[in-house]
């Protein structure tokens, strides 16, 4: 594969993640919402009973940004803390009703931001983009955990 083609597909990569991400931030803002709130919401509903520490480690974010984030979903009654019983000085974190109820209605809205983004794109060129992509991001985490090194050329 040519040098070209490769920075060609880098470029493609990270203007399209750029644009999806602004694309998700101006839906997520028509529903009151942003998209870093979407994530943690998603992700609270797949492992309820996470500790900050713990979430704030599977979103990659620093734990002071998840707090303030955090702050802002309790504030609007969409997430609670609750004490660890093992661990008086950490919270564990929980979706509210009012929480559950807003993730179940964004699973709509996700929905329709894929079928826009995806539409008239054949499955299987989906599922080879995808599986790319995943290749992709096992080899970014490889040499970001330092398990392997860049080639220098």
């Amino acid at each position: 594969m040519s040098l070209d083609l490769r920075r060609q597909f880098i470029a493609q990569l990270v203007e399209s993640s750029r644009l999806l991400r602004n694309y998700i931030d101006h839906r997520a803002k028509a529903r009151g919402s942003t998209r870093a709130q979407w994530i943690v919401l998603f992700r609270l509903r797949e492992q309820e009973g996470l500790s900050q520490v713990d979430l704030a480690d599977v979103l990659e974010l620093q734990p002071i940004s998840l707090v303030r984030l955090l702050d802002r979903l309790v504030e609007h009654g969409l997430v609670e803390r609750r004490p660890d019983p093992r661990d008086r000085r950490a919270n564990r974190l929980f979706l509210t009703k009012r929480g559950r109820q807003l993730v179940d209605d964004l699973d709509g809205l996700r929905d329709a931001i894929a079928t826009d983004v995806l539409r008239d794109v054949p499955t299987a060129e989906v599922e080879s983009g995808l599986a790319t992509l995943r290749e992709v991001k096992e080899r970014i985490k490889a040499l970001g955990d330092g398990t392997e090194r860049v080639a220098a050329k």
